[in-house]
């Protein structure tokens, strides 16, 4: 996806992740099963440094800092890393990626669209905006300016604050979230969502009614405004249970009506990459509404696999110019992150909504897991440890920014 003709430039002879966390082990693995050479760079989550198929992992100073594209470029040039393909793993990778498309583009091969393009996907406000225009349903949504504007939302509570751009990290950005239930606590979060990304980048939604089991995916990999391998998903539980971020079993399945309205929404955006679109089921007037679309690596990319489609190793391919007929992934398969879903049916048990016994058959159909591989053991045994770090640290983090006048801290949903 660089700027240069097709067959102009040398086939790639490695890979770069940035960032990530599972998705980008994922890549690591399938790219590294088969030979290519994988380089990590991170400044966060070092998971995937962990794998056995990452040659070389290096530290930077984030995507957000001012020398990253230097950095970048010259790390390129001085290891003649010159058609490497950049795998963007989070969402800052992707937007720095996107904003210096140019200058990158001009020694790897870049997965990312330029900015132009991205931001309708990347920008909830934009994304909002272009849903309207094709005809897909999405769930009420208030942009406030100001504590004047709560009054009048015209919504029932319970909504949610949610940041219109996941740019930098503070409690709200890795919330991605928060829940209010009341008035006054969504003049409170308000305030603490004002504090920490400005007025400009709060929007207020509806909350969809539903658990887990009511959201859907639209898994993918585009070229030039059409779909090469796709899937359609259903997240069957999460954790948190009820208002949770992390799925934690994920099934693929066949459903035409989220596939169509994903299909209409990156079609008007002329799509390439590997991208998510996220639904959620409203059982009060039978839609599938759209939540997100998130244009980097997934948790659960390797579910791909599973149901016949390896989407990183496809995205290798066309990177490098091979022709791929298109394919769309099998129904059935299955991808868990055992030690969350674990504490997740724990919870489904205790009300009543799900057996043990339904819970052990899991264990006797074929899946894919989201850390463990027989071949890569090591980022599973670190995972529980990494995990329980991150959220430590976090939690400190945000205890500091309760000392700030004004501002309450935020539950986190990790």
């Amino acid at each position: 996806m660089s700027n240069e003709a097709p067959g102009t430039r040398a086939a790639p002879q490695g890979a770069i992740v940035l960032g990530g966390a599972h998705g980008s082990l994922e890549i690591a693995r399938s790219l590294g099963r088969r030979g290519i050479r994988v380089w990590l760079i991170t400044a966060d989550n070092p998971l995937a440094s962990l794998s056995r198929y990452v040659e070389h992992s290096l530290r930077w100073r984030g995507p957000c800092d001012g020398s990253a594209l230097q950095f970048l470029l010259d790390l390129g040039r001085r290891h003649r890393l010159d058609g490497w393909v950049v795998f963007a793993g989070s969402d800052d990778d992707v937007r720095f990626v996107a904003q210096n498309h140019a200058a990158l583009s001009a020694v790897f091969t870049l997965t990312t669209l330029p900015w132009e393009q991205l931001r309708w996907a990347a920008d909830k406000r934009l994304m909002n905006a272009r849903a309207d225009e094709v005809g897909i349903a999405r769930p009420r949504t208030r942009y406030p300016q100001s504590r004047d504007d709560l009054a009048a939302l015209g919504m029932p509570f319970p909504v949610i604050l949610k940041p219109a751009v996941r740019e930098g990290r503070n409690a709200f950005v890795d919330a991605k979230a928060w829940r209010v239930d009341d008035e006054a606590t969504l003049f409170a979060r308000y305030e603490d969502a004002r504090s920490l990304v400005g007025p400009d980048s709060i929007m207020i939604q509806e909350l969809v009614p539903g658990d887990g089991a009511a959201q859907f995916s639209y898994a993918a990999l585009w070229e030039r405004g059409k779909p090469i391998a796709s899937l359609v998903a259903r997240r069957r539980r999460q954790y948190p249970i009820e208002f949770g971020f992390t799925s934690t079993f994920v099934e693929t399945i066949e459903q035409r009506q989220i596939e169509a309205d994903a299909c209409r929404f990156l079609a008007s955006l002329d799509f390439s990459g590997l991208v998510e679109v996220e639904f959620k089921y409203d059982t009060r007037d039978g839609t599938y509404k759209i939540l997100d679309v998130n244009t980097r690596s997934w948790t659960w990319i390797s579910l791909g696999a599973a149901a016949g489609i390896d989407f990183p190793l496809l995205q290798w391919r066309l990177a490098a110019s091979e022709d791929i007929a298109p394919q769309t992934g099998q129904s059935g398969a299955r991808w868990l992150y055992f030690t969350r879903d674990f504490a997740a049916s724990l919870g489904e048990m205790l009300a009543g909504r799900l057996s043990p016994l339904t819970y052990l058959g899991l264990f006797h159909r074929p899946r894919a897991g989201a850390v463990f591989a027989w071949d890569d053991p090591l980022p599973a045994l670190l995972d529980l440890p990494l995990s329980a770090y991150r959220v430590a640290t976090r939690r400190l983090a945000r205890r500091k920014s309760a000392v700030v006048p004004g501002l309450q801290s935020a539950k986190l949903h990790t």
